[in-house]
């Protein structure tokens, strides 16, 4: 594993990389170029297969991280009985069909059952998932379970709206489109309960 640090305006990125799978991607990448009928020896061209290797692997780092030691890394028991939701988290995925992104918003709320988890930890986990190769329908569903399983809550309810670029880009081309999906388990499963959370997620309350 090596480690790149980008120091601008007083801020440290830290980039981890494999500098094996990076010079696997690469050579992929040099000969993806020269199918195309490009030149990987141009100027412009020189350092590309690297560059797309290091954000390929950047923007599936989430196969490295375990969503639920996420969320237990940060439980604690709390008499706290009502919905919490945490909304307009953002999400950055890649559609795994033609490997181009995704990106939108995600709304996540859970009941607790005697344990809440930071804040923090949510959009911690919603990233984890989305930074893999995915579908929008998926990556909703392991989102939800993977808080239900780890925390045991009295219900938890996700709703994502994307757009996607595979939509946008190519095919059928329509710039404006936005696709949401939702997942529910427990309470969120009832209709007065799941309203409340639309109604939530859909007010602008700051």
């Amino acid at each position: 594993m090596h480690d790149e640090f980008d120091d601008v305006e007083g801020y440290k990125k830290i980039d981890r990389y494999n500098l094996k799978s990076i010079e696997g991607i690469a050579s992929k990448y040099k000969n993806i170029l020269l199918d195309m009928g490009e030149n990987p020896s141009r100027e412009g061209l020189l350092k590309t297969p690297e560059r797309v290797a290091k954000a390929m692997q950047y923007l599936t780092h989430g196969y490295d991280l375990n969503p639920e030691e996420i969320l237990k890394s940060a439980m604690f028991k709390e008499d706290y009985s009502q919905m919490v939701i945490v909304k307009d988290i953002e999400v950055y995925s890649m559609c795994e069909h033609h490997l181009l992104p995704f990106f939108g918003k995600a709304h996540v709320a859970y009941i607790p059952n005697t344990c809440v988890v930071g804040l923090s930890k949510i959009p911690r986990v919603v990233d984890a998932f989305a930074r893999r190769l995915q579908v929008q329908e998926r990556l909703t569903n392991e989102i939800r379970d993977c808080i239900q399983n780890t925390m045991n809550p009295k219900g938890v309810a996700v709703v994502m709206e994307c757009s996607h670029l595979c939509m946008q880009m190519r095919g059928i081309q329509k710039q404006n489109s936005v696709t949401t999906t939702s997942a529910f388990t427990g309470e969120f499963l009832k209709e007065t309960t799941r309203s409340e959370f639309i109604n939530l997620i859909g007010a602008k309350l700051h």
